[in-house]
């Protein structure tokens, strides 16, 4: 069956007669929509909405990760064929997941960029359905963050990162990648008690009361421990993960803005997300995918399994209802 379906599907995020079911569209061809889902505004019965964030102006080094979301789509194409290893179900079949597109903004009036994405991730909010996020830098999650906060109050963060993004700057105007959780637990958009940073390698006088499980700890305490240490932490309150590519080790993805060596392999990430199922996820990112600086594309790789993963943590508690 799936031979004579890829003799005849073609453009699936335009033509694929519903919204459910695996994708046998040659790799290489047709539109790239994530997973080949339906690129859709129509949210009406839609469980979970991708939407990519093209917002890069917020680095302190390289730049690039405007082109991220096209490159995870791209790079997604390797896996509506099957359903994920290891996670005994099929969100693709069983659940109505849709492209929503990417955020639409004036790229020369960055002041206004955090409301038009708050204003974004709102919308969707309203509809249903939440959201896993294609960025972008990593500033993104503070926007969306606040979407999410006004919803479900203070959200527990599982936050996988080289860094710790909680650098001190009390102006919440500034548009910066590595100040936003300083300015989410300000402003009481996340928990810190019940949160929990993954992989960090750089130093930071002040984490903000946030957990911190440093790549070492990951590296000698095993994926299992540390996927029941996040569990424990974040018990069953609701929510987001945001995954910053730069986690894994620059060996496994290079192509990101601000990488720092020790990190993650790409199988440890792989394990911890797969053993935190159970947690009451409400929506999630995959961050700082800067394709320029990688000619394997391995990073969009890495990034596309990771937002893939999201999904299957969205939707574990969801199965029976």
């Amino acid at each position: 069956m799936a031979l004579e379906d890829a003799k005849r599907q073609v453009d699936l995020a335009f033509t694929r007669p519903e919204r459910r079911g695996l994708a046998f569209e040659n790799t290489f061809g047709g539109a790239t929509s994530f997973l080949r889902r339906r690129y859709t505004k129509d949210l009406s019965g839609v469980d979970l909405v991708v939407t990519g964030v093209p917002f890069d102006q917020a680095v302190t080094n390289r730049p690039g990760t405007r082109f991220g979301p096209r490159a995870i789509r791209e790079a997604s194409t390797l896996q509506p064929f099957d359903p994920p290893y290891g996670w005994g179900f099929s969100p693709l079949d069983e659940f109505d997941i849709v492209d929503y597109g990417d955020l639409a903004f004036d790229y020369a009036d960055v002041a206004a960029f955090p409301d038009r994405l708050t204003d974004h991730v709102r919308t969707i909010l309203q509809a249903g359905p939440g959201t896993i996020a294609l960025g972008g830098d990593h500033y993104v999650t503070f926007p969306i963050l606040r979407a999410y906060a006004e919803r479900f109050g203070p959200l527990s963060l599982i936050h996988f990162d080289a860094h710790s993004d909680t650098w001190p700057d009390d102006d919440m105007s500034r548009i910066d990648h590595g100040t936003m959780f300083y300015k989410a637990i300000k402003l009481g958009l996340i928990d810190p008690a019940r949160s929990v940073q993954i992989g960090i390698r750089t130093h930071n006088d002040d984490f903000m009361g946030m957990n911190v499980i440093d790549a070492r700890s990951v590296h000698e305490e095993g994926a299992a421990e540390v996927a029941r240490r996040i569990r424990r932490i974040v018990g069953d309150h609701p929510c987001y993960l945001t995954f910053d590519i730069d986690c894994l080790d620059p060996a496994f993805a290079p192509g990101t803005g601000t990488p720092v060596w020790g990190g993650l392999a790409s199988w440890q990430a792989a394990a911890i997300l797969r053993d935190i199922a159970g947690v009451r996820l409400v929506g999630g990112d995959v961050v700082e995918v800067s394709p320029a600086y990688d000619t394997t594309g391995a990073t969009a790789i890495a990034g596309a399994h990771v937002a893939h993963e999201l999904i299957c943590l969205y939707l574990w508690m969801r199965r029976s209802t």
